[in-house]
């Protein structure tokens, strides 16, 4: 329930200050196990992503976050579970594996942290073992402008124009 309400919430905000543009949505099956697997240049990629796809998601975020008081029990009641971004983390990719054998979608970001606006860097292997053990469709997703919206260091975001693209699921 607090899912759908923050989403619609992220949806509304998104529209309004970033005027969102969702391309490809139809890509992201609508029922049954998927991974999104998209690039990461903001802290609000993962609301923006989840409002632009068509289907509540599961994500992964770095498990520092889950530490903060209140942050964390707000982060896991929007589906969201910890990493530990330095190293395997093997509790992460069987938790990873469980939301999908269990039907959900799962938005996975490989880079493993935020880097510059449209710089793809190389990413962790987490993501391609994770495709492989489930046999899930991987929806690759695309977000442009978040990073110029809210960088690093910076506190209140910029009203410009955001995109997100989802590609068809590669077989």
């Amino acid at each position: 329930m607090l899912y759908a309400v923050l989403r619609l919430v992220a949806l509304l905000l998104a529209r309004l200050l970033f005027r969102v543009e969702v391309r490809g949505a139809e890509h992201v099956p609508r029922a049954g196990a998927a991974m999104i697997v998209s690039n990461h240049s903001s802290v609000l990629d993962p609301p923006i992503v989840g409002a632009a796809a068509p289907r509540p998601l599961h994500f992964m975020a770095k498990a520092e976050l889950f530490s903060i008081p209140l942050f964390g029990r707000l982060l896991r009641a929007v589906n969201a579970r910890p990493v530990r971004r330095e190293g395997a983390d093997a509790r992460a990719l069987r938790e990873a594996l469980r939301i999908l054998e269990s039907g959900h979608a799962l938005l996975v970001f490989p880079e493993g942290t935020r880097g510059p606006e449209g710089v793809l860097r190389e990413g962790k292997a987490g993501a391609g073992m994770l495709a492989l053990l489930s046999g899930a469709p991987v929806v690759p997703a695309y977000v442009e402008g978040t990073g110029r919206a809210l960088p690093r260091g910076r506190v209140l975001p910029r009203p410009v124009k955001v995109r997100v693209s989802f590609g068809a699921p590669l077989a």
